[in-house]
């Protein structure tokens, strides 16, 4: 059974280490444009997200990062995990699954209406693993982004 800690500030090094093992993990690690020093403003000082890190015997074996959206149709608030990676070497334990059971778990006591996430549509793996989960995909709706460098 994992434990879980709330990140801290002297946690931005392993944020970072993470963020960059699963963009390369999912092929993109040519579009990590983040720093530190980025992370720290963005995650800590203007709360902009929130982590945590599934221990093993007190040493992380990955993170997971997420933030509030709000469904106006619900009219309460949801949680968007925006990553959630396990080390290698960790994979295939059942980490992986405890892991997003403490963010339904979190969701839940905070009375939120849904938790949310987006899968790159290659990865067969998190998409079968998400689908056993009783995650649905939402085949029916397209994202759409726009860079605010561009606007």
């Amino acid at each position: 059974m994992l434990a879980y800690r709330e990140a801290t500030k002297e946690d931005i090094p392993l944020i970072y280490k993470y963020i960059k093992e699963l963009a390369a993990y999912e092929g993109l690690a040519d579009e990590v444009t983040t720093n530190e020093q980025i992370l720290e403003e963005w995650i800590f000082d203007k709360k902009g997200a929130e982590v945590i890190f599934p221990e093993i015997e007190g040493k992380e074996i990955g993170f997971c990062l997420y933030f509030y959206n709000f469904s106006t149709f619900l009219g309460r608030s949801g949680l968007y995990i925006e990553d959630l990676f396990i080390e290698e070497k960790y994979r295939g334990k059942g980490y992986g699954k405890q892991l997003l059971n403490k963010m339904f778990q979190i969701a839940k006591e905070k009375q939120l209406g849904r938790v949310e996430w987006w899968c790159l549509d290659e990865n067969k793996a998190s998409i079968d693993f998400y689908k056993a989960q009783g995650a649905q995909p939402m085949d029916e709706w397209t994202v759409f982004r726009v860079e605010t460098k561009d606007v």
